[in-house]
């Protein structure tokens, strides 16, 4: 068994950055159906902008939303570009559901 890429958000903006939540990052519900993430999966959050990383849960998020919450929210500022990947135990290599998003973090493609 080796842990493999499953899902890869690259290059969204941060839109938020909220201490004041209990934890977690928000992301545009229509990202996670493309990317192939689920509510509460464990994610890696890599800051291009200041090259902090951290792992954190997903929840569902408005429109546009890239929202880090809780502690992360130190660690990541509105503006911020990241990249949001998970990753799966297998056997056999998946295909990867990788997307690159525009500005405003609308699906632009696959990558």
């Amino acid at each position: 068994m080796r842990q493999y890429l499953k899902s890869k958000i690259h290059m969204a903006t941060v839109t938020d950055a909220n201490p004041d939540y209990i934890g977690s990052i928000s992301i545009d519900a229509a990202l996670m159906e493309k990317s192939g993430l689920d509510e509460n999966e464990l994610v890696h959050v890599w800051n291009v902008s200041n090259g902090e990383r951290i792992e954190t849960y997903v929840l569902t998020g408005k429109e546009g939303e890239i929202t880090l919450n809780g502690a992360a929210a130190r660690k990541f500022m509105k503006g911020d570009k990241v990249i949001i990947c998970s990753f799966e135990i297998s056997e056999i290599a998946p295909k990867p559901r990788a997307v690159l998003v525009d500005e405003k973090n609308n699906f632009a493609r696959y990558l």
